[in-house]
């Protein structure tokens, strides 16, 4: 009998995107760290004979000197999504023309740069509105990834607001970044959204540890792995345990932070978890992918969802006016 499918998908958020995310002073300069974290990660990706999503941030695709990494990254056989163009958490404020242009400009560019038309669409912070859905599915888009189905949105929130330098202004833009503990009520397993033009789009959350709804993504192992490596195996275990019993084929999130540490990137050392050596981190990834790959047949999401496409009877939910 085939194992089920957990599929793996990396959001590419670049130094300028995490620097502007946390108010930082600079982001506008767009500093990148892609040459070397491009390398390094497909690197890893091949010692693990694995292909994954990379979700791309369009305004990355705009300078030439990103160029030759992002498409090492399509070269390479990996699957390529969006991502936004500017990378704004506040991406459910937009009105449909600024959505329209969004996604619009960063699929096009994101295309011209790796020879891949993206398919499917993360926001940034998780953050999705309905008028993010019914531009995905005017433009045909397989499916959208942005949903984070965890009732600790608040507190990830608070954190986040506590280690940033944002001014008021700023963090009220940020408001609704990582959701509200009603989101931990939201259904985890894939369904469809139905709009008001009666288009239908593939949600597929970001998996959470089914009944508890807590993150298990790469971020969270890490951070316990800190606290004990035994309790990070035994909550990895436990989530694995839990998706299993439950039939939900999880959706896999990593960001570059979880792969690298301030060893490689100095200028973001002072970011939470960057005391971490990338070769701990890259430690501990390679040894939940081969836990994960005993119980998952681990592929990307375009893979995950054609797989998803040629079953029946997945729930339909009205896209929210």
């Amino acid at each position: 009998m085939s194992k089920p499918n957990l599929s793996l998908s990396l959001d590419m958020d670049n130094q300028w995107s995490y620097m502007k995310i946390h108010g930082e002073e600079g982001w506008e300069d767009y500093p990148s760290y892609l040459d070397i974290f491009v390398p390094h990660v497909l690197q890893v990706l091949k010692e693990l004979d694995l292909k994954i999503t990379f979700f791309i941030v369009g305004q990355d695709a705009t300078f030439e000197k990103n160029h030759q990494y992002l498409r090492q990254i399509a070269d390479a056989g990996h699957d390529i999504a969006n991502h936004s163009f500017k990378h704004e958490t506040w991406l459910h404020l937009y009105s449909k023309d600024e959505m329209k242009a969004e996604i619009d400009s960063a699929h096009d560019i994101i295309h011209e740069v790796t020879g891949k038309a993206p398919s499917g669409f993360r926001g940034p912070g998780f953050s999705w509105s309905g008028t993010l859905l019914e531009v995905l599915a005017e433009k045909g888009y397989k499916y959208d990834a942005s949903t984070l189905p965890t009732v600790i949105g608040p507190l990830a929130r608070l954190y986040y607001f506590s280690t940033s330098n944002l001014t008021k202004e700023e963090k009220e833009d940020r408001k609704e970044i990582f959701g509200k503990f009603s989101d931990g009520f939201k259904k985890l397993k894939p369904y469809f959204w139905k709009t008001n033009k009666n288009q239908k789009l593939l949600e597929l959350p970001v998996t959470t540890m089914p009944v508890f709804r807590i993150p298990f993504h790469l971020s969270y192992l890490i951070y316990i792995s800190n606290i004990s490596p035994l309790l990070m195996m035994l909550y990895l275990n436990i989530a694995i345990f839990l998706c299993k019993v439950t039939k939900t084929e999880p959706s896999f999130l990593l960001h570059p932070l979880d792969l690298i540490g301030g060893d490689q990137i100095t200028s973001l050392a002072f970011f939470p978890g960057m005391n971490v050596s990338s070769e701990r981190k890259v430690f501990l990834f390679k040894k939940v992918m081969r836990k994960l790959g005993k119980h998952f047949t681990l592929t990307d999401m375009n893979g995950h969802v054609d797989d998803i496409y040629d079953k029946k009877g997945l729930k339909t939910v009205q896209v929210p006016s």
